[in-house]
């Protein structure tokens, strides 16, 4: 039977900061009071152009968070697609016509209206209050794929994503004392969530930079007051861990975009000196789960959230989800539990070779445990592309693992994983074309793959 959804209040705040002086953000060092933020968001709001549909490109955390606010208190929609292509923008603006730009750089970039983010702006100990937002209010459309070619919108409400991320923080213990740095870009759906929404909606502070390579990430954290918050992906948990700078303290590590092992999760939990939790979600319900992976393997949904399985499929509803939503993932209920449950993978994800049967997230977390492999990816071939049976269609993988040969790399995945999963061809390459979360977009890495097919490349003899 449904999960009923829990009631909801008319109204919630922009910000849980009850006290106006207390810190919402940290810029270059310098903290940010929330009086000034709500300045500057009632400032940029009075100045948006007319259009109720908004593409924020700020790169700058701080300026990106103030055009988000301003614009869902001037009762604007801010669209977030996965990328920001031309052709993108294109989709973007035949789904919102009125859609204009708002951006922290002199261009930006894209063939719409630009807003350019004003500067200084300034801001005074004069009184102001907090914004009460109607709960039904849809403030952002995120985007999945459409069958059409055409991405599908889903609106999100400030209500659920409200209730959202405050049982996320609740679930963590992160509070008003916490501050938050993010490698991930605020237009993604979990950087919204945990590096914007979450230090908002549980008066913490959040950091103003998207740092990406290791000494950028380890000066940032550093520069931040304890207890202190990274949100991550297990793509830069990787490269921290295999650079030159040793990690500063923290005090908790969230990872999100693609799964972690549990040896990368040590690694990391013993170089920062605390604990490290993933998050689980998709683009259709957002966060829902987490669970700390060097603890079990059991994820636990957020409050109010349940799963149920029908057939082989498995709803998540409840808690901060509007509608009941089928997940597209293997996923098994503990002890029937619809709150506790294991995540085998998704269903693109699982392979069928010869009648064997195993995951494209198992056989990577196998490669990127091999010592020496720094990045790696196997991918699947196109569904009858060669015009083989699936019996013999053949797996591929490419590999950054500059220190290793080919002979001693495929050794080492023979001692690993069955050898009817070995891929052919296994290609070094210097850098896989992962995205700004440390994504590597499947139609991105089959274009890669053909790109070094059609050159001269080395590949192992089968």
């Amino acid at each position: 039977m449904p999960t009923p959804p829990l009631t909801l209040p008319p109204t919630l705040p922009l910000i849980a900061h009850r006290d106006l002086d207390a810190v919402i953000a940290w810029r270059g060092g310098v903290p940010v009071g929330a009086r000034q933020f709500l300045q500057e968001v009632g400032q940029v709001a009075e100045q948006l152009p007319p259009g109720r549909h908004v593409l924020n490109l700020c790169g700058d955390r701080y300026r990106f968070t103030v055009a988000l606010m301003a614009s869902i208190v001037s009762g604007r929609v801010s669209l977030l697609p996965s990328a920001h292509t031309p052709e993108m923008v294109g989709q973007m603006r035949r789904i919102a016509p009125d859609l204009f730009c708002i951006s922290d750089q002199d261009k930006g970039g894209v063939d719409l209206p630009v807003f350019r983010y004003p500067e200084p702006m300034a801001w005074s100990m004069d009184a102001v209050s907090i914004p009460q937002i109607d709960c039904d209010q849809v403030v952002v459309q995120v985007f999945t794929s459409g069958s059409t070619g055409m991405p599908l919108p889903h609106a999100k409400r400030w209500g659920n994503l409200v209730r959202n991320v405050r049982a996320e923080a609740a679930l963590l213990g992160i509070g008003a004392r916490h501050a938050v740095v993010g490698t991930v870009p605020a237009q993604h759906m979990y950087g919204l969530e945990s590096t914007v929404l979450m230090p908002l909606q549980s008066g913490a502070a959040l950091h103003t930079g998207h740092p990406f390579y290791p000494a950028d990430i380890c000066a940032a954290l550093d520069a931040l007051p304890r207890p202190r918050v990274l949100v991550t992906t297990p793509y830069h948990l990787r490269a921290l861990l295999a650079g030159q700078v040793a990690p500063p303290a923290a005090d908790l590590l969230l990872s999100a975009t693609a799964p972690l092992s549990g040896d990368l999760a040590a690694a990391a939990e013993a170089a920062f000196s605390c604990p490290l939790h993933e998050i689980y979600g998709c683009t259709e319900t957002g966060q829902l789960a987490t669970r700390r992976t060097t603890a079990g393997a059991a994820w636990q949904t957020f409050a109010g959230v349940r799963l149920r399985r029908e057939g082989d499929a498995v709803w998540a509803e409840g808690g901060h989800i509007e509608v009941a939503t089928r997940l597209n993932d293997e996923i098994e209920l503990v002890d029937a539990n619809p709150t506790r449950f294991l995540l085998h993978g998704r269903h693109a994800d699982l392979v069928n070779i010869a009648g064997k049967r195993t995951s494209l997230a198992y056989l990577n977390q196998q490669l990127n445990a091999i010592p020496g492999v720094l990045d790696g990816i196997f991918l699947q071939p196109d569904d009858g592309g060669d015009g083989a049976p699936e019996s013999v269609r053949r797996l591929s993988a490419l590999v950054v693992a500059p220190e290793l040969t080919p002979a001693a790399l495929m050794q080492a995945l023979r001692e690993r994983i069955d050898p009817i999963f070995l891929p052919r061809p296994l290609l070094f390459v210097d850098a896989l074309p992962r995205n700004a979360t440390g994504k590597l977009p499947s139609q991105a890495a089959r274009a890669f793959l053909a790109s070094l097919l059609a050159q001269t490349t080395h590949r192992i003899p089968a």
